[in-house]
């Protein structure tokens, strides 16, 4: 077999620069995205918040969000910061990009800390150097990706038998949690709406990394448009991402940020470095070192988190909450001063009405 001049090969050492090179710039577009994302948090939680004070809330099916300008300013803000999660993904692994998604929950802390007065603990600021600790770890020990040549290639590795097993379990569970468990435990069960969002979650990334990858051979020349695959990778990826944002929506207005970020961040991360390695096989020719450390370093980002998690304020109910209608035959509220609302003289007579305070209203 004729080999190629010494000239014209390409050093070792010149590859694994340009790996390396590639995983820094992925190493920068997620802290810059947890940046973005973390803020999104917050002000999406204040538009949410003033849109619930005036109509419906988006936990019980409202929309009124869609009309409040500053919950706009977080969805644009979350988009930008997506966007460059997007392109960090086409240069570096999920295990190295999705557990520096922490930041973010570093980010969204000390912002409420600020803004929504939701007290950060000395507990809570240890939980943030847990979360920079471990995703340091990470860094350093996260694999280089060889990125495919076609999206071909990728679809290939999609269509693997056990990722199309990952990929069904999948479809399967989030249509169980969405139409079964979401209606009946979705308002007292924060791992109803977060767990659809994170088993979802997990295929988007796949779909959105495809797409990135497609997106960047294409500028480089080589027309990745042409292929049905690149189209399908994009319609999951787009309608992933429109029932994420619709269940992180119902989440973030059900329950506190402090509960909402951390859980998320650790359910999304690990199913997301387990649809990789199934799909793209990260872990293959890592020493076992190295792939102890990442599993150390994970692990103290979620220890992380739960630390911060523990130690923040929980949300006092708001007053709409106050009372939880049970059917229209319901006219009457015991009010706090104990004034009672006018009933209908029939009902009065037939005794078909029940007051109904929460219980949280005298604790």
């Amino acid at each position: 077999m004729e080999q190629l001049p010494s000239n014209c090969r390409q050093p070792p050492a010149l590859g694994s620069s340009h790996l390396f090179a590639d995983n820094l710039k992925g190493f920068l577009l997620a802290v810059a995205s947890s940046a973005f994302i973390g803020t999104s948090f917050i002000v999406k939680k204040q538009g949410l918040k003033r849109a619930g004070a005036t109509g419906s809330r988006a936990a019980v099916g409202g929309y009124g969000y869609l009309m409040e300008p500053l919950w706009w300013i977080g969805m644009v803000t979350m988009i930008v910061g997506e966007i460059a999660n997007f392109v960090a993904y086409i240069f570096s692994p999920a295990l190295l990009v999705t557990p520096l998604g922490a930041l973010s929950i570093i980010v969204s802390a000390v912002l409420a800390h600020f803004i929504l007065k939701e007290k950060l603990q000395t507990m809570g600021v240890l939980g943030c150097v847990l979360c920079v600790v471990g995703s340091t770890v990470i860094v350093l020990h996260a694999p280089e990706e060889k990125t495919p040549t076609s999206v071909e290639q990728i679809w290939g590795l999609a269509t693997q038998p056990a990722f199309l097993l990952y990929t069904l379990s999948a479809i399967a569970i989030s249509l169980v949690l969405m139409l079964h468990y979401s209606p009946r435990f979705g308002q007292t069960n924060i791992m109803v709406y977060l767990g659809i969002c994170s088993v979802i979650g997990s295929l988007t990334v796949m779909s959105i990394k495809a797409v990135g990858i497609a997106i960047k051979l294409t500028l480089e020349g080589i027309n990745q448009a042409v292929y049905f695959q690149t189209w399908v990778f994009a319609m999951v990826a787009i309608s992933c991402i429109i029932i994420q944002l619709n269940y992180l929506n119902k989440a973030l207005d059900t329950f506190n940020t402090a509960v909402v970020s951390p859980v998320y961040y650790a359910m999304f991360t690990i199913l997301t470095i387990l649809a990789s390695a199934i799909m793209f096989k990260d872990w293959s020719g890592q020493s076992a070192s190295d792939i102890a450390s990442e599993i150390c370093g994970l692990i103290t980002v979620i220890s992380g988190t739960t630390v911060l998690h523990s130690t923040r304020e929980p949300e006092p109910p708001s007053s709409s909450d106050l009372y939880t209608p049970f059917s229209p035959k319901i006219y009457c509220h015991i009010q706090g001063n104990g004034e009672m609302g006018k009933l209908k003289e029939d009902d009065l007579l037939s005794e078909e009405f029940v007051a109904v305070v929460r219980q949280d209203y005298f604790t």
